[in-house]
């Protein structure tokens, strides 16, 4: 009998009322707004409300370097929160809200996998209550504010030629990273060069995901640098007097979303920003409820400890002020033998017969890269936990090595059977997760806010990366000194690089040494909160496939989806 699709799975889960869910965790009915019946807006009012309630340990899931094998960190996210059950404690899941553009195309959706999954998987996949269409709008609000104050005489003397502000959209399409606006004739705008990226890489999703108060959002709304004039000043949303419309438009977006695992774990899904080049994280207004509804609070951070962790320590916790208790690094015994460098792996396509035999000293030649992102855990005081993610055919002597491995770092290291075998399967490691947030916590930020924004990016590069130093562009030198100038060298830092190596370059395997981090260009996302340095080619709107995933997605004759991943 073979195994069933997680759409399967998930069509068959019997949910429970959302308000029983609310009940169990906590929080108040009346701030409550169900929609539809597999999902409800909680509102901030919640927050004050729930104040006296102890504190849940806190705890962040990341993972080794991703290989087109797919570790499972959203996975077993939702199954350790199922686990927590079996072992006598409670928890809730914070994680991001999927893009659409990958569950159309490629990476398909984000909800977890066999029966380890939020549900309903359809409603999570799909639009949800709307959340990102909400940020598409308040963004594509501003750049037609700015267009049209360009338009009707440019009162703020911005620089045409220097725009940094473009267009989102929630789809992969290529078509549309370059294009020229305001063609046709005098009445149809000034012609000008822009572009769109995809809704999650806008600084507006990335602004909701940091705020802590719909406030704090009206001031990081007011403060997004639009482009600047010809001597350097920054012209902000504030400026053309966008920021409060664009404020109004996220008034129901900057609320959580709760929803349910297949074994009835509370799951807040929030906000979505982009992994490459924003934090990778949830808001920081799900974890501030999320924190009071249960003895754990199990966070996702996208991408491996080198990206996703990184940005969760040194941007969310410096934001949100909420110190992280332990740690799960995710690994599994085929993605470390990736990073052996010696399989050639085609997501999509057979293994290779090699990957699949019983090679302990592979696994620790691949492990050089949990090594690495052990220590990137440990750096910033937190204690990890290594989580492995076992497959079927996986051989004992490889899932030991893993355990040599943690050891070495003195770490724990737990097997877990979540996506075969749900919350019971993850028992070992919620056992695990336990006993380390239990101990005490010496958690820091890798750098202080008033450190020069050269010395971040190479601090970041050096410790959490592996790199001898860093190579600044002229350009981006001179985008320093701008930003500095401006006010803005307080912000922390957010590299954006390839995730596919801790390096800068993605064929880089393990724990790459002897290398520099090239800086080619630094933006400043103000609204956000910080400045981001672009180390490498990052695409900001993706593309879709030759048979992209939308070719087979359908409605049947009962109107079920079907062929939804």
């Amino acid at each position: 009998m073979s195994f069933p699709s997680d759409l399967e799975i998930a069509q068959g889960a019997e949910l429970l009322p959302l308000t029983e869910i609310a009940e169990r965790a906590g929080i108040p009915l009346d701030n409550l707004e169900p929609y539809g019946v597999g999902a409800a807006k909680v509102q901030l009012e919640a927050i004050p409300k729930m104040a006296d309630r102890p504190d849940a340990k806190y705890v962040v899931v990341s993972a080794i370097t991703p290989t087109p094998l797919g570790e499972g960190k959203t996975t077993t996210t939702v199954g350790l929160g199922q686990a927590f059950q079996h072992i006598g404690k409670s928890a809730t899941i914070a994680i991001r809200q999927p893009s659409m553009g990958p569950t159309f195309g490629i990476k398909g959706g984000a909800a977890g996998g066999g029966y380890s999954q939020v549900v309903p998987m359809e409603l999570f996949n799909l639009h949800l209550t709307g959340d990102m269409h909400a940020v598409t709008a308040a963004h594509n609000l501003c750049s037609a504010m700015l267009d049209a104050h360009l338009y009707h005489g440019n009162e703020t003397g911005i620089d045409t030629n220097n725009i940094t502000w473009r267009r989102v959209l929630d789809v992969n399409d290529r078509a549309l990273r370059n294009a020229v606006i305001g063609l046709g004739g005098r009445l149809d705008g000034v012609p000008r060069e822009t572009g769109f990226d995809i809704t999650a890489a806008s600084e507006v999703m990335a602004a909701l995901a940091l705020c802590t108060s719909l406030q704090d959002l009206r001031v990081r709304m007011g403060r997004i640098v639009l482009g600047y004039t010809k001597d350097g000043t920054p012209v902000t949303a504030d400026d053309i007097g966008a920021a409060g419309s664009m404020t109004v438009i996220l008034k129901e977006a900057i609320k959580p979303n709760l929803m349910q695992t297949l074994e009835g774990t509370a799951a807040l899904v929030h906000t979505g920003p982009f992994g490459n080049i924003a934090t990778g994280n949830s808001s920081i207004v799900a974890d501030q409820i999320g924190i009071k509804t249960a003895d754990y609070l199990l966070t996702e951070a996208g991408f491996g400890a080198d990206m996703g962790a990184e940005r969760f320590f040194n941007i969310k916790c410096r934001y949100s002020g909420i110190a992280p208790d332990a740690a799960v690094l995710v690994a599994t015994v085929r993605g470390l033998k990736a990073h052996s460098g010696n399989h050639k792996i085609v997501a999509g396509k057979d293994l290779p017969p090699a990957l699949l035999e019983a090679n302990p000293d592979e696994v620790h030649q691949g492990g050089d890269n949990l090594r690495k992102q052990l220590e990137n855990m440990q750096i910033h005081g937190v204690t990890p936990v290594v989580a492995i993610n076992v497959f079927p055919g996986d051989h004992d002597e490889d899932i030991n090595a893993i355990h040599e491995i943690a050891q070495e770092y003195g770490a724990r290291a737990a097997v877990s059977t979540h996506f075969s075998d749900g919350g019971q399967g993850a028992t070992e490691l919620a056992g695990a997760i336990a006993e380390a947030a239990d101990e005490a916590s010496n958690f820091e930020v890798l750098y202080p806010d008033d450190m020069p924004i050269r010395e971040k990016i190479e601090t970041v590069a050096k410790k959490v990366y592996g790199a001898d130093g860093i190579e600044v562009s002229p350009a981006a030198a001179k985008q320093i000194d701008n930003y500095e100038a401006n006010g803005f060298g307080n912000l922390p830092v957010c590299i954006a690089k390839t995730h596919l190596s801790i390096s800068a370059f993605a064929k880089l395997k393990g724990a790459p040494t002897g290398w520099t981090l090239p800086v080619r260009e630094v933006r400043a996302s103000v609204g956000a909160g910080f400045v981001y340095p672009i180390c490498g080619d990052m695409r900001t709107m993706p593309g879709l496939g030759k048979t992209p995933a939308a070719q087979k997605i359908d409605i049947d004759a009962d109107g079920n989806v079907i062929n939804l991943s």
